[in-house]
């Protein structure tokens, strides 16, 4: 059974009683802002992300920090691929570890101590002031936005991710993903009753015939420049047919069934940057052996062939 945080202490979290799998708001959404006077001013070394290379949210927000060249504006915390009855465990040690941050076992013993009477859900990305300990957002979609930004004037790479020309195309995009889609794939996997699953699954692969429909004259989402939509719904794509297919039962189609889905998928793929934030042992092990609920002997399918494995060796990476 999920646990969460209430008034800080670690609770289950209550049934849905409809079968519906419903995800808790983030309810954290401070900003890193490049004016040096902001409550949380953009300063090298002094925030801290709590990742998972297994979750798609974090890989969004790990997608920008390298593309934008920010790596070293940030330190970071990994999550193990195995999650736990008390939610994500903190992998100790390893070469992005920082001395400079608290040595907890979990990911909710980091939530209480930067916010003692936290009530939410116990989730990453996790973004804390190391300066106040204060905890400055839990929305990877704040946090994917502020970071296009905030660190421009520190040395970050000349790209912007949201421009304002093609703002208004990026949310509605976005808003064709977001429910359906990327949010549609848990739907689908934690459904407890067949209404429930039937009617994620459905709109799930409309999404999905929508987004190959459009792709058929475009390089990107929206338009012909990479952009933070891109960043959204590519880790989905990443994980459906290796993990979703079978673990989520979301076998109607594969990406691999989209030509125009695949051709864009491998094509971001081969990014230099992005290929080398795609963990897909670690992605594989934390759905099928953490998901007891749905796969309680933790069995992990053989999976279908990656092509990311040969875009690796393509870069040298």
């Amino acid at each position: 059974m999920a646990k969460m945080l209430i008034d800080g202490e670690l609770r289950e979290k209550p049934k849905q009683t409809d079968g519906q799998f419903k995800r808790i708001p983030s309810g954290i959404r401070n900003r890193i802002e490049a004016d040096p006077n902001a409550r949380f001013p953009a300063e090298v070394g002094r925030y801290h992300l709590y990742l998972s290379r297994a979750c798609p949210w974090c890989h969004g927000v790990e997608l920008v920090i390298a593309l934008k060249g920010i790596s070293e504006a940030l330190s970071v915390t990994w999550m193990d691929p195995i999650s736990s009855e008390n939610g994500w465990i903190i992998q100790q040690g390893g070469e992005d570890a920082s001395s400079d941050m608290p040595n907890h076992e979990y990911l909710y013993q980091a939530y209480q101590h930067a916010e003692p009477k936290y009530t939410g859900a116990i989730s990453v990305p996790l973004l804390v002031d190391k300066v106040t300990r204060q905890i400055v957002s839990t929305d990877s979609t704040d946090m994917m936005r502020m970071l296009n930004s905030a660190f421009d004037n520190l040395g970050a790479v000349d790209i912007d991710l949201y421009p304002d020309p093609l703002s208004g195309e990026i949310d509605r995009i976005t808003s064709l993903i977001q429910e359906p889609i990327r949010n549609g794939v848990y739907r689908a996997g934690f459904a407890t009753t067949q209404e429930a699953y039937c009617q994620a699954v459905v709109e799930l692969f409309e999404g999905l015939d929508m987004i190959e429909t459009i792709l058929a004259n475009r390089q990107y989402l929206a338009g012909s420049d990479l952009t933070e939509v891109d960043l959204k719904l590519f880790p989905t794509l990443v994980r459906f047919d290796a993990v979703y297919v079978t673990h989520f039962k979301t076998d109607h189609k594969r990406i691999a069934d989209y030509p125009n889905l695949s051709r864009y998928m491998c094509a971001l793929a081969q990014l230099p940057d992005v290929v080398t934030t795609i963990d897909m042992q670690h992605i594989r092990e934390h759905y099928f052996r953490s998901h007891r609920h749905i796969n309680p002997s933790g069995i992990t399918s053989i999976g279908p062939i990656s092509q990311f494995r040969e875009a690796k060796i393509a870069i040298g990476a």
